[in-house]
This record gives C-alpha cells, sequence and structure tokens, in this order.
C-alpha cells in the first residue's frame, strides 16, 4: 500500500504523541518558542482542548493532550518528578536563532548551540512541561576523528 492511502493527509509514518499540562498553554508555547504551526484542536464537554497537533515545517506534526483527558493517568515530566526517558530531535534552519527565540518564549537552556562532531550544531533545551527537545541545524559531515573518548 502507498503512504497516501495509510496515513491522513500531512501524517508521517511516526507521530510524538505528548501529555502536557494545559493544551493551551502548549499551543501558545511551541508557537512562540519552537515555531509550530497550530492545527486541528479538539474540545472536551467544558471546552477546554483535550487533543492537539501542530505542524513542524510543513512535515513534521506533534500530537498532545492535556492530563487526565480520555481518562488517562500519565503526566508531564514535570508533574511526575522524573526526567523523560525519550527526547526529540528537531532540525531547523538556524539553531542559533531559534534558542534566542525559544529563551524569550520561556524555554530552559540546557547546552547553547555547538558543532557536534557528527555534522549538526545543536542546542537541548526544555518546555515548560519538562520535555527535553534538541534542535540542530547541519553544519558539516560526520568526521569519526573528532568522536571523544568514551
Amino acid at each position: 500500500m502507498t503512504a497516501n492511502k495509510v496515513l491522513p493527509d500531512g501524517a508521517n509514518w511516526l507521530t510524538p504523541y505528548m501529555t502536557v499540562a494545559e493544551a493551551e498553554a502548549s499551543l501558545d508555547f511551541y508557537q512562540r518558542a519552537f515555531g509550530f504551526t497550530p492545527g486541528m484542536t479538539m474540545p472536551g464537554p467544558d471546552g477546554k482542548i483535550v487533543h492537539a497537533d501542530m505542524t513542524y515545517q510543513g512535515t513534521s506534526i506533534i500530537m498532545f493532550a492535556p492530563q487526565g483527558s480520555w481518562g488517562e493517568t500519565m503526566k508531564t515530566p514535570a508533574h511526575s518528578g522524573s526526567q523523560t526517558p525519550i527526547s526529540l530531535y528537531v532540525y531547523c534552519e538556524d539553531v542559533d536563532a531559534l534558542v534566542k527565540q525559544a529563551r524569550e518564549a520561556g524555554a530552559k537552556v540546557l547546552a547553547e548551540p555547538e558543532d557536534m562532531f557528527w555534522g549538526d550544531r545543536m542546542a537541548r533545551l526544555e518546555d515548560p512541561d519538562g520535555y527535553q527537545w534538541s534542535f540542530a541545524t547541519k553544519v558539516g559531515e560526520f568526521d569519526p576523528s573528532k568522536i571523544p573518548p568514551m
């Protein structure tokens, strides 16, 4: 089967679905900090959003629901008191500019932009819900001679 017959329009084969504290706050933060574009939202009986999706550069999608939606008991890393075992790695056109924008929007900068041996200039950020994001811009090629000792 071809992708267009099994995937919804604009969807990717892999789409992160996250638990957030408040969908409205996450929609605002991800737009201002990281440049995501709001997509479809679904209100619950009380009018608050219980599901949302956003796109990045028109090609990548994230989805999320607030804690307690759909009867779930999952908590954000910030509310569970533990670090999430997964992070998100996102390529962007200018990682230095994105970090400045994200910092101004309230993201915590865990690692400033730095050229890495695998050819990316990368920074690590944390959002208000405690998720860690790496943003990177390709600036070179992988150089095995620069792999740090383990």
